[in-house]
């Protein structure tokens, strides 16, 4: 078990990447914010499409391939800044998109905070619907792009929505914002980024083979289950209390809560190919 750590120290420490998280996001926003009303080089555009310093092509591989699915001549940057995010996520950071970058999780972590602060979070109380829904949202989004010969889900995409809102000004976007806060909070925990958006689901499919990984070690966990109650993709840690395992499911957004929760060190961030030297002391 990790040495003590007291008073302000402590809680730091103990969301330690809920922080960096939330720097993260905040930076980028600003960046982006900065780009395309200071004329600032490092981010400019939005999260669909972008520069980094002014030379180097960004776009969303999912808004990509509903172009193709629209039948779309897609031009050489945009096809290769997909490619440089799509490599990025699918062989170093995972679904972190969702965790460190999506200016919606915020605003689903919030509606997830005040479930438990209000005690709305009860299981009774919510709706039981599929994370497998995600997927049928993601084969949705691209035949209504073939259908209608438009990327589908950008036009209606939370996410864009928001993000675009804070550079530009909302107008009625808020709208949108508000019901997916509504919806977390009273209608299903984690219900938008877990359960339904179809950018999480295309991430889930493609991020299996990153690099970055969540590993559990059975030796030294006590099977609390902190870890699988604050896990907003609970069903990645199946392991727990039963067998030491990285997690390999694509859905984990590597946010680091398990982590943080665990007491026992026996929750922790490794990469995929990294031996992990495994106690066999009894508890």
């Amino acid at each position: 078990m990790s040495e003590e750590r007291v008073g302000p120290l402590r809680y730091l420490y103990k969301h330690r990447f809920l922080i960096l998280r939330r720097i993260s996001q905040l930076t980028i926003m600003v960046l982006y914010i900065g780009g395309n009303i200071y004329g600032w080089k490092i981010l400019q555009g939005n999260l669909s499409s972008s520069r980094f310093l002014d030379l180097v092509p960004l776009a969303d591989p999912f808004a990509v391939l509903q172009m193709f699915f629209a039948g779309a001549i897609v031009g050489v940057d945009a096809l290769v800044g997909a490619l440089i995010i799509l490599a990025f996520y699918a062989f170093v950071g995972g679904r972190a998109f969702c965790s460190w970058v999506c200016p919606m999780n915020v605003v689903t972590d919030f509606a997830n905070w005040l479930r438990v602060k209000t005690n709305i979070h009860r299981e009774e109380w919510q709706l039981r619907i599929t994370r497998k829904t995600r997927y049928l949202a993601l084969t949705l989004a691209l035949v209504l792009s073939f259908i209608l010969a438009m990327p589908a889900f950008e036009y209606v995409s939370p996410i864009s929505i928001l993000h675009r809102g804070l550079i530009f000004g909302m107008g009625l976007g808020w709208t949108m914002v508000l019901a997916i806060f509504l919806f977390d909070l009273f209608v299903i925990k984690n219900g938008w980024c877990g359960h339904v958006c179809p950018l999480g689901g295309f991430y889930s499919l493609v991020t299996k083979p990153s690099l970055i990984r969540v590993n559990y070690n059975k030796d030294r966990c006590t099977e609390c289950m902190e870890c699988v109650k604050i896990c907003p993709e609970s069903q990645v840690l199946h392991m727990v209390g039963k067998h030491s395992s990285i997690v390999n499911s694509g859905e984990c957004i590597n946010c680091g809560r398990c982590v943080e929760v665990c007491n026992d060190d026996a929750i922790y961030f490794t990469l995929r190919f990294k031996k992990e030297e495994v106690s066999h002391e009894t508890k």
